[in-house]
């Protein structure tokens, strides 16, 4: 940790990396004298350093596909983290499609600089988020990144974040097991685990299973597989109603040998909630059901951590 200096902290904005409006830098070999040494491993296959965060837990949330809710079970799971009285941290490190500022109510916001240390966006006293849509120009601006540029940002988002002392820092990946999957298992100390979040049907749970193989492979703790979108109660008639099936997150991880955490019905109260900022968690009471479904995701989960 770098000594604060005795002048007074300049609060400034981040600057939007030049990489994103200047792309045809990707061709770096990583040879340059202006390459950081995260571009320098990342190009030469070196393993790098793990990057210095003051945090208990490390959760990687990932999965084999995309479209099961992945970032909605984030959201909601570092939000119920949070009101359960543990520090978190949530880094959005889906830097393609970086969703979490909108399911949070914070996307106009950005980035300020305190000293040298980046200050997160603070969603509660315990809860604080990072991600690339803070960075952007505008909304509808894409990053055009190759692997080595974006390692480097998981590292800033890491190490030069000014996080605090964490009890549990969420980490929401992108679909599939490539660059940011491998990047923050060679960069995040205290792993504690994976959880794998898929759907019901079976072309959902096929990927998930290899999501499962490939934290096994990697030498993690799989910490469990959650069922989204698991059957849904009809607002009119209240059946319950299988939209995609139900069990099939449950006997995937029955026959994979790993923790079943629990099933979330589709309710489309957490779609409403994830559009309009506000995570379906803090929106509905404990008789709610899906609000027990969450909550009982988050302490099987817990337990899991602690046990």
């Amino acid at each position: 940790m770098a000594k604060e200096s005795s002048k007074k902290k300049e609060n400034k904005p981040v600057e939007t990396p030049k990489e994103i409006a200047a792309p045809e830098t990707q061709g770096c070999t990583g040879t340059c004298e202006t390459c950081s040494a995260a571009q320098k491993e990342a190009v030469h296959g070196a393993m790098p350093e793990k990057a210095r965060i003051d945090v208990k837990h490390v959760i990687l949330v990932l999965s084999g596909k995309g479209g099961v809710g992945k970032s909605t079970v984030s959201v909601n799971l570092a939000m119920a983290l949070s009101n359960h009285g543990y520090s978190v941290g949530l880094a959005d490190l889906d830097i393609h499609g970086p969703n979490i500022p909108k399911m949070l109510g914070v996307e106009d916001q950005h980035l300020t600089v305190m000293g040298n240390r980046i200050e997160p966006i603070r969603i509660t006293g315990t809860l604080s988020i990072i991600s690339m849509a803070f960075l952007l120009p505008s909304r509808d601006t894409p990053i055009i990144w190759r692997g080595p540029m974006k390692n480097t940002a998981i590292r800033q988002f890491l190490e030069d974040v000014d996080w605090g002392c964490l009890d549990y820092l969420v980490v929401d990946l992108p679909p599939g097991t490539g660059d940011e999957a491998l990047s923050i298992i060679q960069l995040a100390p205290h792993i504690t685990g994976a959880v794998i979040v898929t759907t019901p049907q079976d072309v959902a749970t096929l990927d998930s299973r290899k999501a499962v193989r490939f934290i096994e492979k990697l030498g993690l703790r799989v910490l469990g597989i959650v069922e989204n979108m698991s059957g849904m109660v009809c607002p009119h008639c209240k059946a319950e109603i299988d939209l995609f099936g139900k069990g099939g997150g449950e006997k995937a991880a029955k026959e994979l040998g790993v923790p079943f955490l629990g099933a979330i019905p589709t309710d489309p109260e957490m779609r409403k909630a994830g559009d309009a900022g506000t995570p379906f968690v803090i929106r509905r009471g404990a008789e709610n059901p899906t609000w027990k479904a969450v909550d009982a995701v988050m302490e099987n989960l817990v337990k899991v951590v602690e046990g």
